[in-house]
């Protein structure tokens, strides 16, 4: 004897009631954990996207193998910073924590090619992602990594989170952060890295496992030619980036412009360069 619809329909309610309250659980946690005003001074040993790493090395049976060194901000060469911000951020100075354009632009590519797929992320939501969580494309991942983003955006300053982006990011199969990336590829410091060697670092991050920037292929030398021609026309030095590495200028702006992240210069990416070339890929 089948049961009452009613029963059923009672059912798929909790159910539903359960699953939404998960959600709302799961996604409200993000606005509380972690403590996002500690990374302010503090640079943890490891990020999430390390661990995942050492998991899938395991996994493989590999030897768990992960390079890192720390760089301060002011050890980072200038063309470091300019290049990776052209490849995956050109917008940085400007927003507050996400670029609505380039992820209407990313959705529009996604509905074209019937496919769902994540990108136009920021740096902000990059370094939320590699610290925090997982690179996993499930939607709830991708809501807490906006939270992160919007509260570190809040808490910390445009110098921090450049600085915990260039040394969380990951460069290649277990090497992470600018410095062991500049070590490892051309045996110096990252301080020491010329344009074109930035270029071809910035080329790989969006997928640091395949491309190798000591041994292109056609995208990663199209890419990097494409992003120096950027960084010359530019010039290695603009007002935004003498504001990150003077941090009392930065807070003397926030303080000015307390409900902005925006800059006053007159730096912007269609005044600097050619924009269209810009955003290339979907983080």
């Amino acid at each position: 004897m089948k049961a009452p619809r009613f029963l059923y329909n009672k059912k798929l309610k909790a159910v539903t009631g359960i699953l939404l309250a998960l959600f709302i659980l799961e996604v409200g946690s993000a606005f509380i954990y972690p403590n996002v005003s500690k990374y302010k001074k503090y640079n943890p040993p490891k990020s999430a996207m390390m661990e995942y790493r050492e998991k899938q090395m395991r996994a493989e049976g590999k030897e768990i193998h992960i390079k890192r060194k720390w760089a301060p901000f002011s050890r980072i060469s200038p063309n470091a910073v300019k290049a990776v911000l052209i490849a995956e951020d050109d917008k940085f100075w400007h927003h507050s924590g996400f670029d609505i354009e380039g992820m209407e632009t990313a959705l529009e590519k996604d509905i074209k090619k019937h496919r769902l797929k994540a990108g136009g992320s920021t740096i902000t939501q990059q370094l939320a992602k590699n610290l925090f969580l997982s690179p996993s494309r499930n939607p709830v991942r991708k809501i807490k990594e906006a939270v992160l983003a919007w509260r570190m955006e809040r808490t910390l300053s445009k110098r921090r989170i450049l600085e915990l982006y260039m040394n969380y990011a990951e460069w290649g199969p277990g090497i992470f952060g600018i410095e062991a990336a500049s070590r490892h590829y051309y045996g110096i410091p990252a301080s020491a890295l010329n344009a074109e060697q930035a270029a071809k670092l910035a080329t790989v991050l969006p997928n640091p496992n395949i491309y190798n920037p000591v041994k292109p292929d056609r995208y990663v030398q199209r890419r990097s030619a494409i992003i120096y021609k950027i960084m010359v026309k530019r010039g290695v030095v603009m007002p935004d980036f003498e504001e990150a590495m003077n941090p009392a200028k930065e807070e003397t702006r926030k303080k000015e412009h307390p409900f902005s992240s925006e800059t006053t210069s007159a730096a912007t990416p269609e005044k600097n360069g050619p924009s269209q070339f810009l955003n290339l890929t979907s983080k």
